[in-house]
Protein backbone atom coordinates (compact mmCIF):
# COMPACT_ATOMS: atom_id res chain seq x y z
CA UNK A 1 0.00 0.00 0.00
CA UNK A 2 1.25 3.47 -0.85
CA UNK A 3 0.11 6.54 1.11
CA UNK A 4 1.48 9.83 -0.19
CA UNK A 5 3.39 12.12 2.12
CA UNK A 6 1.91 15.51 2.93
CA UNK A 7 3.64 18.83 2.35
CA UNK A 8 1.69 20.87 4.91
CA UNK A 9 -0.50 19.42 7.61
CA UNK A 10 -0.52 17.17 10.64
CA UNK A 11 0.48 13.56 11.21
CA UNK A 12 -0.87 11.89 14.34
CA UNK A 13 1.46 8.95 14.90
CA UNK A 14 1.95 6.11 17.40
CA UNK A 15 -1.78 5.59 17.93
CA UNK A 16 -2.46 2.27 19.64
CA UNK A 17 -3.79 -0.11 16.97
CA UNK A 18 -7.57 0.09 16.79
CA UNK A 19 -7.94 3.57 18.33
CA UNK A 20 -7.54 5.57 15.13
CA UNK A 21 -11.25 5.61 14.28
CA UNK A 22 -12.23 6.74 17.80
CA UNK A 23 -9.79 9.63 17.45
CA UNK A 24 -11.13 10.41 13.98
CA UNK A 25 -14.67 10.63 15.37
CA UNK A 26 -13.85 12.65 18.52
CA UNK A 27 -11.70 15.15 16.58
CA UNK A 28 -14.52 15.65 14.05
CA UNK A 29 -12.22 14.91 11.12
CA UNK A 30 -15.19 13.80 9.01
CA UNK A 31 -16.22 17.48 8.79
CA UNK A 32 -12.97 18.60 7.12
CA UNK A 33 -12.83 19.54 3.44
CA UNK A 34 -9.20 18.39 3.08
CA UNK A 35 -7.80 14.88 2.58
CA UNK A 36 -7.57 12.74 5.71
CA UNK A 37 -5.92 9.31 5.70
CA UNK A 38 -6.43 6.75 8.45
CA UNK A 39 -3.87 3.99 8.25
CA UNK A 40 -4.70 1.06 10.50
CA UNK A 41 -2.52 -1.76 11.79
CA UNK A 42 0.76 -0.45 10.42
CA UNK A 43 3.77 -2.56 11.42
CA UNK A 44 5.82 -0.78 14.07
CA UNK A 45 9.13 -1.88 15.55
CA UNK A 46 8.33 -0.09 18.80
CA UNK A 47 4.64 -0.97 19.18
CA UNK A 48 4.12 -4.07 17.06
CA UNK A 49 1.12 -2.51 15.31
CA UNK A 50 -0.13 1.07 15.30
CA UNK A 51 -2.57 3.44 13.59
CA UNK A 52 -1.63 6.72 11.89
CA UNK A 53 -3.81 9.68 10.86
CA UNK A 54 -2.59 12.12 8.20
CA UNK A 55 -4.40 15.43 7.75
CA UNK A 56 -3.52 17.35 4.60
CA UNK A 57 -4.15 20.79 6.14
CA UNK A 58 -2.65 22.87 8.91
CA UNK A 59 -5.58 22.88 11.32
CA UNK A 60 -5.79 23.13 15.09
CA UNK A 61 -6.35 19.78 16.79
CA UNK A 62 -7.58 19.30 20.34
CA UNK A 63 -4.59 17.81 22.16
CA UNK A 64 -6.78 17.02 25.19
CA UNK A 65 -8.88 14.66 23.06
CA UNK A 66 -5.74 12.97 21.76
CA UNK A 67 -4.33 12.58 25.29
CA UNK A 68 -7.64 11.24 26.56
CA UNK A 69 -7.94 8.60 23.82
CA UNK A 70 -4.32 7.47 23.82
CA UNK A 71 -1.55 9.19 25.81
CA UNK A 72 1.83 8.61 24.22
CA UNK A 73 0.73 9.65 20.74
CA UNK A 74 3.05 11.89 18.75
CA UNK A 75 1.66 14.86 16.81
CA UNK A 76 3.90 16.09 13.99
CA UNK A 77 3.29 19.45 12.30
CA UNK A 78 4.52 19.42 8.69
CA UNK A 79 5.40 22.51 6.62
CA UNK A 80 6.99 22.35 3.17
CA UNK A 81 7.48 18.60 3.56
CA UNK A 82 9.50 18.98 6.78
CA UNK A 83 8.57 18.30 10.41
CA UNK A 84 8.66 21.71 12.12
CA UNK A 85 7.12 20.68 15.43
CA UNK A 86 6.81 17.36 17.22
CA UNK A 87 4.67 17.00 20.33
CA UNK A 88 4.44 14.02 22.65
CA UNK A 89 1.01 13.93 24.24
CA UNK A 90 0.30 12.98 27.85
CA UNK A 91 -2.95 12.37 29.75
CA UNK A 92 -4.64 15.76 30.31
CA UNK A 93 -5.46 16.85 33.87
CA UNK A 94 -8.73 18.46 32.78
CA UNK A 95 -11.17 17.62 30.00
CA UNK A 96 -13.59 20.26 28.77
CA UNK A 97 -16.42 19.15 26.47
CA UNK A 98 -14.62 15.95 25.48
CA UNK A 99 -16.86 13.54 27.39
CA UNK A 100 -20.31 14.12 28.87
CA UNK A 101 -21.52 13.45 32.39
CA UNK A 102 -23.86 10.48 32.48
CA UNK A 103 -25.46 11.41 35.81
CA UNK A 104 -29.06 12.47 35.03
CA UNK A 105 -29.07 14.63 38.20
CA UNK A 106 -25.95 16.55 37.22
CA UNK A 107 -26.39 20.28 36.57
CA UNK A 108 -25.07 19.69 33.02
CA UNK A 109 -28.23 17.67 32.27
CA UNK A 110 -30.41 20.68 33.12
CA UNK A 111 -28.17 23.54 31.98
CA UNK A 112 -27.50 22.50 28.37
CA UNK A 113 -25.09 25.37 27.65
CA UNK A 114 -22.88 24.51 30.65
CA UNK A 115 -19.48 23.01 29.78
CA UNK A 116 -18.85 19.37 30.68
CA UNK A 117 -15.65 19.55 32.74
CA UNK A 118 -13.84 16.55 34.19
CA UNK A 119 -10.66 16.32 36.25
CA UNK A 120 -8.25 13.39 36.32
CA UNK A 121 -8.44 11.46 39.59
CA UNK A 122 -6.58 8.25 38.63
CA UNK A 123 -3.94 8.61 35.90
CA UNK A 124 -3.03 4.93 35.78
CA UNK A 125 -6.62 3.84 35.08
CA UNK A 126 -7.58 7.04 33.19
CA UNK A 127 -10.50 7.83 35.49
CA UNK A 128 -11.99 11.31 35.43
CA UNK A 129 -14.70 12.81 37.62
CA UNK A 130 -17.23 15.52 36.86
CA UNK A 131 -16.38 18.79 38.66
CA UNK A 132 -20.08 19.45 39.35
CA UNK A 133 -21.43 16.16 40.70
CA UNK A 134 -18.22 14.08 41.10
CA UNK A 135 -19.57 11.21 38.99
CA UNK A 136 -16.68 9.14 37.66
CA UNK A 137 -16.15 8.51 33.95
CA UNK A 138 -13.48 6.34 32.36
Amino acid sequence: MNIDSITSGIVIDHITAGRGMKLYDLLGLDELECSVAIIKNVTSGKMGKKDIIKIDADIPVNLDIIGYVDPGITVNVIKNGEIIDKKSIDTPQTLKNVIKCKNPRCITSVEQELDHVFTLVDKENKIYKCIYCETKAN
